[in-house]
């Protein structure tokens, strides 16, 4: 037993001699075997950094992004006084002229061949249209049409070889996702800004008749209407459409129409000039909690129907003014943007089940479904 102990005082003693030997002769060699033992506990204290550039994705879409100007000629009111012959003869009719009023805004081209996504309200009272690339290169622009409805535009250009901007999928987007905003903010030229996704599938906010907004906090200004909401791989996310602000700058409260809206929009107009949607011709109202219990209602979800359109196809099927519109095509309702969604999808011409609440009664009603006239906005189904 001794002798092992011995053995085994020695043989410590002879590798803290080598230790020591080595520590002071060659320590580089101590940190090479310390690396290689201990990689993984290193690596597992870092934190993995966040992408720091977006380049590829701007690069990708920057070029189909577009600025746009519009021109419109507004009379100058002419005061009584220069009716008078003689006052005409000295200060002529200059006090009749026009005066050009000139605004910008920003567009996505969506084709190789011009055609060029924008929000109607960009270009619904121009006269002329002129779009600017990145690159320098402007052309004018003709009004292909408009949808009021969803504040979506179509204008087109002719010039060949053009960037188009490829569509994501827009129902893989979820809240927290990185996105990037494109436009031309106050006119200082186009500009990315940076964000997230701040919810999906937004409404009821009073902006358009057919809402389902992407809601962002990338920053969105006045001339960034119509401009591109792009994902971090550069594909289209939806067009910017509208911001909350009660100074007219950003304040992280940004709007975008979806990628799907923009599609179907697009399709429509380019193929027959207009966007189709059923119509019935009611106009309806929310129920409040309020206006519940204030008018006694048995429920507080559908819409009620506060005005029928005469000879409309409601009309013509039986829907009355205070009836309580709960489920169409089987489809049960609990606002009106799900009721001018569902009706708007219906084809015209065609005839579908709607169950009213009248007198504390289901009704069915076999409704004929109409054609949707071409109006402006308005917070009604007529």
């Amino acid at each position: 037993m001794r002798r092992l102990w011995l053995l085994f005082a020695q043989t410590i003693t002879v590798c803290l001699a080598l230790w020591f030997i080595v520590a002071t002769l060659k320590p580089d060699w101590l940190d090479l075997n310390r690396k290689a033992l201990t990689p993984d506990l290193k690596a597992s204290s870092e934190v993995v950094p966040a992408q720091s550039s977006y380049r590829e994705a701007v690069s990708r879409a920057m070029p189909a992004v577009v600025n746009i100007y519009t021109t419109k000629e507004v009379r100058q009111p002419q005061s009584p006084l220069l009716d008078d012959p003689f006052l005409r003869r000295f200060f002529g009719e200059r006090f009749g002229d026009t005066e050009k009023q000139m605004s910008l805004g920003s567009g996505v081209v969506v084709s190789h061949d011009g055609y060029i996504m924008t929000n109607n309200h960009v270009v619904e009272t121009a006269d002329q249209i002129e779009v600017a690339f990145e690159d320098g290169r402007k052309a004018p622009a003709k009004l292909v049409g408009t949808d009021p409805d969803t504040d979506l535009a179509v204008i087109k250009i002719d010039m060949p070889n053009l960037p188009a901007i490829a569509f994501a999928d827009v129902d893989k987007a979820k809240v927290g996702d990185v996105v990037l905003a494109i436009g031309n903010p106050f006119g200082v030229g186009q500009t990315v800004t940076m964000g997230i996704i701040s919810a999906l599938g937004r409404s009821q906010l009073g902006i358009n008749i057919y809402e389902n907004f992407i809601q962002t906090d990338a920053a969105i200004n006045p001339g960034n209407s119509g401009g591109a909401l792009i994902d971090t791989s550069g594909n289209l996310l939806g067009i910017n459409s509208a911001i909350y602000s009660r100074s007219g700058g950003s304040l992280g409260i940004g709007f975008a129409i979806p990628v799907s809206t923009v599609k179907m929009v697009m399709d429509a107009i380019i193929s027959k000039g207009q966007v189709v949607r059923g119509w019935i011709g009611v106009e309806p109202r929310d129920i409040t909690p309020e206006l519940a219990d204030n008018l006694g209602l048995p429920k507080k979800d559908g819409v009620i129907i506060a005005a029928v359109l005469k000879n409309g196809p409601a009309d013509k099927s039986g829907i009355r003014p205070g009836d309580i519109l709960i489920s169409i095509a089987d489809k049960p309702i609990s606002n009106m943007a799900e009721m001018f969604n569902l009706i708007a999808q219906l084809q015209p011409g065609s005839q579908t089940d709607m169950i009213v609440l009248r007198d504390n009664k289901e009704v069915k009603i076999n409704v004929g479904v109409g054609k949707r006239p071409l109006k402006k906005r308005q917070e009604t189904d007529e």
